[in-house]
C-alpha cells in the first residue's frame, strides 16, 4: 500500500473534526467536513480534473464548533452536530443547502449523529451523558422516540449497526453500550462492553464496522484497539440481544490517545491518533490475531 498527497483542501479556520462521504454520489464523489470555525463545507470533486473544490459553505447556524456530521442513507439528507447543543438537518433544495430542522433537547454540547440504515431513525450523544433517538417523520419533521441515560460520563460517538435498528454508544466511562428496542417502541441497553469483559480501561472514542456487520471496532484513551465479533446470523434472525465477545487486542502501535478507527469494505482497519499517526491492518487469514499492514505518518490539513 502506498500512499501519496494529492491535494491540500483549504477553507476551515480552525480544526477540522469530523468528515463524512455522501453514499449517494459515486460518479461525482461528494464529502461534507466540519470544524471549530462554526461552519460545514460541502466539498465536490470536478470529473475532468479529479480535483477537490468548495461547492459550499454551511454557516450562520450553529453558534459554537461543529463536532459531527453524517448524511442520511439516500444522501439528500446531511445532519450536524454541535457545541451549541443543537443538531441541524440540511438539505440540497436547488443546488442550495438549507437549514430545513433544528433538533433541541440536549443540556450542553452534542458529540456525535448517526443514521439508521434505512433513514428513519437519527441517534444524538452528547456531553450530558445522555443518547437521544429521533424518529425520522414526513416533512423533515423529528420527533424525539428515546432518551437513553445509561451512561455515567460524556457520551463520545453513537454508531448504528450498518444492516440492523440496534445503536451502539462510546462513552468517557470506559464503555460501550447496545442498545435495542424491546418491540413495544421502548429501547434498552441489552449490553454494555466494559473492562469486567475484556473491554477498554479508559475513555473509548470511536466505533467501526466491517462491511458484514459481525465485527467491530474501538479505540481508546488506553492507548489500544480492540475487535469484537457477534453472530450476526442471529441478528438477522430478530435476535437484538445476539452478544458482542471480545476476539482481541491491539496495543503498540500508537503512544498516545487514539481518537479514531474505520473500518473499509475491502477490510482494512485505518486509526488515527494524537501521536499525529496512522496505522493500517489487515487480517492474518491464517489466525485471529490482526497485524499491522503499513504505518505512514500523515496531516490532515483541511
Amino acid at each position: 500500500m502506498i500512499l501519496k498527497e494529492i491535494q491540500t483542501l483549504e477553507g476551515h479556520t480552525d480544526r477540522v473534526w469530523s468528515l463524512a462521504w455522501n453514499p449517494a454520489t459515486a460518479t461525482s464523489p461528494v464529502f461534507a467536513s466540519c470544524s471549530g470555525d462554526k461552519t460545514v463545507r460541502i466539498w465536490e470533486q470536478t470529473p475532468s480534473t479529479r480535483l477537490w473544490h468548495c461547492k459550499a459553505v454551511l454557516e450562520e447556524t450553529h453558534t459554537r464548533t461543529v463536532r459531527s456530521c453524517a448524511w442520511s442513507p439516500s444522501g439528500k439528507l446531511l445532519a450536524t452536530a454541535s457545541f451549541d447543543a443543537t443538531t441541524s438537518i440540511w438539505e440540497n433544495i436547488s443546488g442550495d443547502f438549507e437549514c430545513v430542522s433544528t433538533l433541541e433537547g440536549h443540556e450542553n454540547e452534542v458529540k456525535s449523529v448517526s443514521w439508521n440504515a434505512s433513514g428513519s431513525f437519527l441517534a444524538t450523544c452528547s456531553r450530558d451523558k445522555t443518547v437521544w433517538i429521533w424518529e425520522v417523520m414526513p416533512g423533515n419533521e423529528f420527533e424525539c422516540a428515546s432518551v437513553l441515560q445509561g451512561h455515567t460520563q460524556d457520551v463520545k460517538m453513537v454508531k448504528w449497526h450498518p444492516t440492523m435498528d440496534v445503536l451502539f454508544s462510546c462513552s468517557y466511562d470506559n464503555t460501550v453500550k447496545v442498545w435495542a428496542e424491546d418491540g413495544t417502541g421502548d429501547w434498552h441497553c441489552v449490553q454494555t462492553l466494559g473492562e469486567s469483559n475484556n473491554g477498554h480501561s479508559s475513555t473509548v472514542w470511536a466505533l467501526s464496522f466491517n462491511a458484514e456487520g459481525d465485527r467491530m471496532v474501538t479505540c481508546s484513551d488506553d492507548l489500544t484497539l480492540k475487535i469484537w465479533e457477534t453472530d450476526v446470523g442471529r441478528m438477522v434472525l430478530g435476535d437484538d440481544h445476539a452478544p458482542w465477545n471480545h476476539l482481541c487486542t491491539l496495543s503498540g502501535y500508537h503512544d498516545r490517545t487514539i481518537f479514531s478507527v474505520h473500518w473499509s469494505r475491502e477490510g482494512i482497519i485505518a486509526s488515527g491518533a494524537a501521536d499525529d499517526g496512522l496505522r493500517f491492518f489487515l487480517e492474518n487469514k491464517d489466525g485471529l490475531v490482526l497485524i499491522i499492514y503499513t504505518l505512514t505518518l500523515l496531516y490532515l490539513l483541511i
